[in-house]
């Protein structure tokens, strides 16, 4: 099993980077790069067992669908489960701490391992994977910190 694990700290306050992460995450595709498309496939809100299909474009013209249940919904403290679909098997986390000065640190772990497909080519596929990870997480940075998405509910 491999392990992608990324930190970033965000000039916002945890509630509101989780409004952006957790809360909002059917527009993820405008901070995320590989990712079209996220779906809901549960009614209601978002919570513990709340499942998404991701569709993905990933380097080298690989469409990957993917779906992960989650299953601790800790808000805004952490929001974490596992994929149960697709070419990827393993879990996820964000865990988001509050500093000092009143800012995020977010960290994203992740322990996968590939299947179908993708297993073939994931000696080439999990480093440039890795590095999508480090750059969604600075792209997040910045789309939080200059005001987009939503802000959390009081």
């Amino acid at each position: 099993m491999a392990t992608i694990r990324e930190a970033v700290d965000i000039d916002a306050p945890p509630e509101r980077v989780w409004a952006v992460v957790a809360g909002d995450v059917k527009n993820a595709p405008k901070w995320t790069s590989y990712l079209e498309k996220v779906e809901n496939l549960d009614e209601g809100p978002a919570g513990k067992g709340t499942r998404y299909r991701y569709l993905l474009n990933l380097p080298g013209g690989n469409k990957v669908t993917l779906e992960v249940e989650q299953d601790v919904y800790n808000q805004p403290k952490k929001c974490a489960g596992r994929f149960i679909k697709g070419p990827l098997k393993g879990t996820w986390s964000y865990i988001y701490t509050r500093r000092k000065d009143g800012s995020t640190r977010l960290v994203y772990e992740m322990d996968y391992e590939l299947s179908g497909l993708l297993r073939f080519a994931g000696g080439l596929l999990g480093p440039q994977y890795a590095a999508g990870i480090h750059k969604n997480m600075e792209s997040l940075k910045r789309y939080v910190e200059s005001g987009k998405g939503p802000k959390p509910k009081q």
